[in-house]
């Protein structure tokens, strides 16, 4: 039986601790290495000692290319420019690489693109069931309701987030601007302050909070006439992020076999988590 091997991007934050822990704790999977950028208080540690599990003799690095060519994935909660870097190395190497990174820009989005051209790329804001399920009722919602019904996306998460609105809140305002059939980079309003005059009708507007711990909040309210309709998410545990991302690095490293015992790529390409969860893009 072989496990699939998988490498924790950031393997010294939240996230990353967290990714280390459901790996651990899974079936057929190993962890096989962590990376932190240079000059990190992390590097050197044990990754199991510091994700609260007991010593894996698993070291943490910022050696990205060495660790790459023992792994069949990399698990990678970082920011855009190192996901950047990480999608090329596994462009070169042929692995799969799930993406949870939020905040690229256009050119950022090209550069992974251009990699899924050799690697298996799953890229996503959000890797939770519930998320997803959501984006596909936002959709069909918007779709169905006409513009006398405001969209409002709503999102709050602790305070040290570093990019807003967050990928999930954008993903949300995609799925409702999808609906509409509508260009969302030309029909968003990202800020409100001061005299901003009436709403305009059929645009998206976003709403950000930050504070204390909260792990992530996101509601999108449909505001009409004398009637209010709002589909919302609330994350409890980190955990259920690290779930997601697991299954689709099961998903990516197996080719879509249930029997992951298995590793055999799916093959190149640029996946999102209605691929893997099987929803379809309603």
């Amino acid at each position: 039986m072989t496990d699939i091997k998988i490498a924790i991007m950031g393997a010294g934050g939240r996230m990353g601790r967290t990714l280390t822990r459901v790996v651990h704790d899974a079936e057929n999977c190993v962890v096989v290495g962590g990376i932190e950028p240079e000059g990190s208080e992390f590097i050197g540690q044990d990754i199991g000692e510091l994700a609260g599990i007991g010593k894996l003799d698993v070291v943490i690095s910022s050696d990205a290319l060495e660790l790459f060519t023992k792994t069949d994935v990399v698990l990678d909660f970082t920011v855009p420019s190192a996901s950047v870097f990480f999608a090329e190395l596994a462009a070169q190497l042929r692995i799969t690489h799930v993406i949870g990174s939020t905040g690229f820009s256009e050119e950022q989005d090209a550069q992974i693109e251009a990699a899924a051209v050799h690697a298996t790329i799953i890229k996503s804001g959000n890797m939770s069931l519930g998320i997803n399920l959501l984006m596909a009722m936002v959709k069909k919602t918007a779709a169905a309701l006409g513009e006398d019904f405001d969209i409002e996306v709503v999102e709050m998460h602790h305070r040290n987030k570093i990019d807003a609105p967050s990928g999930t809140a954008l993903m949300l305002g995609q799925a409702a601007a999808d609906g509409r059939e509508i260009d969302l980079t030309e029909r968003s309003i990202r800020s409100r302050d001061g005299i901003t005059g009436v709403r305009p009708v059929g645009d998206i507007g976003f709403a950000t909070l930050r504070g204390g711990t909260v792990i992530g909040e996101h509601s999108v309210i449909f505001a009409g006439h004398d009637e209010r309709i709002e589909l919302t998410h609330k994350a409890n545990d980190r955990s259920m992020f690290a779930n997601g991302a697991l299954k689709a690095a099961i998903w990516g490293a197996t080719g879509g076999d249930e029997d992951i015992s298995k590793v055999v790529s799916r093959g190149p390409g640029l996946f999102t988590m209605f691929d893997v969860l099987g929803i379809e893009d309603i």
